[in-house]
């Protein structure tokens, strides 16, 4: 093993020292966070001041039932006595823009739920619906509403709540629900690009040790199994250490950059919510064993592709079958998400070519049992130790093989023989 440990470190510092690496690993996500937070942050800025605004009440009697509710949808409010030298500077704090806009409340007001805005520029949509529903709220509040009524107008004014509750003791609550179906598709979908793009990245590997007559010097040394073992363990040393720093990044944006923003944002009324999508422990760790076996399992199929091929033509044409046991799953990602217990989505998520991305999605969305992850693990297990036998063969006789690629029936040949 210390042959194929030596062939692994080869390959792992090979790659992860290539400028490609470094880009696609380091720049790839710092880069993600800024395009997200930096506009988010300076949006927030600036919504900070358009929030600032002045409430002048000339009824004597909506003040103070607007204010607290503009202040509930984020605003930041001055109180602004009528008649008062506050009242006679307003318009001049208006002009310098110290404030982004004042709220006038009269007669109207309390009559229709008219309100008058003054300021350099309007209030956004989602911000001057808060204004005219926290005016007409307690507008009509105060019409109809009396000491011990007040509360229950103002809970039918706000809409009311829906409450459900579902027949089947195991059904999650919407919350739940939505959290699972976006870890099932964004993780499934994870799983689909990292299984093409590491695969392809071992068969290429193969590929250019072959047609560069490297591999004939190295057989002279090592077996062919332990090259093609090496370069399957390296290039999945490399896909971890890049999966790594993505999910790392994931975490961080989810951890730190999204809680950091709410206090900026409260008229994002799920913005306090949103570490509630991120997956549960299990899910992650089930999400590792997918990408792990279905790494292996495909890796084994492009190297056996890479050493058939004796061009990156042939290799092109030859890794179709390949990537289609990859694409099929997919396809049906979003049906299985929706009804991961239909029929379908149970017999697919058992085949072990889709199970990596299938079962992962019905686990994640919370439609499979244990014990059905289970047998999906145990399924990945022998095809992975089927494929590598299979694999194994080609590569043995495929890696040294030039002209033209073979037929079924060399293929078979090799199989046996190899």
């Amino acid at each position: 093993m210390r042959t194929v440990f030596v062939i692994v470190a080869r390959e792992y510092l090979q790659r992860v020292r290539t400028k490609s690496f470094i880009i696609s690993t380091i720049a790839a996500p710092i880069l993600m966070l800024a395009l997200l937070l930096i506009p988010a942050w300076m949006g927030a800025r600036s919504a900070i001041s358009e929030r600032e605004i002045a409430v002048l009440d000339r009824t004597g009697v909506l003040a103070d039932g607007v204010i607290p509710r503009l202040e509930s949808a984020g605003f930041r409010i001055e109180r602004i006595e009528p008649g008062t030298a506050a009242e006679d500077s307003l318009e001049i704090r208006l002009e310098e823009k110290d404030l982004a806009g004042a709220l006038y409340l009269d007669q109207a007001s309390l009559d229709r739920g008219h309100v008058l805005w003054r300021g350099d520029e309007g209030p956004s949509t989602l911000r001057g619906i808060s204004i005219q529903q926290a005016v007409t709220g307690t507008a009509l509040t105060n019409l109809l509403g009396t000491t011990e009524q007040g509360p229950a107008i103002a809970a039918l004014l706000a809409g009311g709540e829906l409450e459900i509750q579902t027949l089947s003791e195991d059904d999650r609550d919407s919350m739940d629900r939505a959290a699972g179906m976006a870890a099932a598709f964004i993780g499934a979908f994870f799983l689909y690009m990292v299984l093409l793009i590491y695969g392809t990245m071992v068969l290429r590997a193969v590929l250019e040790e072959k047609t560069g007559r490297i591999a004939e010097v190295m057989l002279s040394s090592v077996r062919p199994w332990q090259l093609m073992l090496g370069k399957v363990m390296g290039v999945g040393a490399v896909g971890l250490t890049q999966l790594g720093v993505w999910i790392g990044s994931i975490l961080l944006l989810f951890g730190l950059g999204i809680p950091a923003m709410i206090p900026f944002l409260p008229e994002i009324p799920m913005a306090d919510q949103i570490n509630q999508f991120l997956p549960e422990l299990g899910v992650f760790a089930f999400f590792v064993v997918c990408f792990l076996l279905g790494y292996f399992l495909y890796a084994s199929l492009f190297a056996a592709v890479g050493a058939m091929c004796s061009s990156e033509e042939e290799a092109q044409q030859m890794q179709v079958p390949v990537v289609m046991l990859v694409v099929v799953p997919i396809v049906f990602v979003m049906p299985i998400i929706e009804d991961p217990g239909s029929t379908l989505a149970v017999v697919l998520s058992q085949i072990p070519f889709f199970a990596p991305i299938l079962m992962f999605a019905r686990v994640a969305a919370g439609g499979a049992a244990v014990w059905e992850a289970a047998i999906s693990v145990v399924g990945m297990v022998l095809a992975l130790f089927a494929t590598a036998w299979v694999a194994g063969r080609i590569y043995r006789v495929g890696i040294l093989m030039q002209g033209k690629r073979p037929t079924l029936p060399e293929l078979w040949r090799w199989v046996r023989e190899g």
